[in-house]
């Protein structure tokens, strides 16, 4: 069986602060993470990078009866974006997205609050933000994070994965500045198949991250 492309997410942030190497010791430069996963990927790129970090909460909102597929996204500042591929091919109707999205609406703010513990959001106007996570499948809480750091008037937006579908790679070029991706495979079955430790990444091992940023 072929090498798996990435031991872990520390190693893949690793390998991608590689290719992000020209935005090192720029003083707009800032990096985002999409939790959870998304924030050990993030810590290592802007370690390399010397820019600070933090989180952007995005929530999927996950096809009833099939969690896992996502028919959309919302992020913090009231974006939802909405797979309509999905949510037509499975009928899904308003009201029941309406449910999954308030439900989901409650888990951000949690996160929200736990994560900064009263700190405020980050100022990204006029700045270039590395949108950072640890791969992409649909690609729906990504494009719902572009579309709210938009809102925000960002200089430049850069998504930058290990991982993801070479389809959703097609689409979200033309709703960011820069797109950096280390690997498109095909067939591409899912982020979690191309680690060979994929564990799952805690709250609190979030909030340690966060704060050893900061010291």
């Amino acid at each position: 069986m072929q090498d798996l492309p990435f031991r872990d997410r520390v190693e893949a942030g690793q390998l991608l602060s590689r290719k992000l190497k020209h935005y090192a010791d720029c003083a707009d430069v800032m990096v985002l993470a999409l939790p959870r996963g998304g924030v050990p990927v993030a810590r290592e790129v802007a370690r390399v990078l010397h820019a600070p970090l933090d989180v952007f909460l995005v929530r999927k909102l996950g096809t009833p009866g099939q969690e896992e597929l996502a028919m959309g996204a919302i992020a913090s500042g009231g974006v939802r974006v909405l797979n309509r591929e999905v949510v037509d091919t499975l009928n899904v109707p308003p009201e029941v997205i309406d449910l999954i999205t308030a439900k989901e609406q409650r888990e951000l703010e949690r996160r929200e609050h736990l994560y900064r513990e009263g700190r405020p959001a980050p100022d990204v106007a006029g700045r270039t933000v590395i949108l950072v996570d640890d791969g992409l499948a649909t690609g729906s809480t990504m494009r719902a994070a572009v579309a709210a750091l938009r809102q925000a008037k960002p200089k430049r937006i850069v998504v930058a994965v290990p991982v993801a579908a070479a389809s959703t790679c097609r689409d979200l070029r033309s709703e960011a500045e820069e797109l950096v991706c280390l690997h498109m495979p095909q067939p591409f079955h899912s982020v979690g198949f191309w680690y060979e430790d994929f564990s799952q990444t805690s709250d609190e091992d979030i909030r340690e991250m966060l704060e050893l940023e900061k010291v």
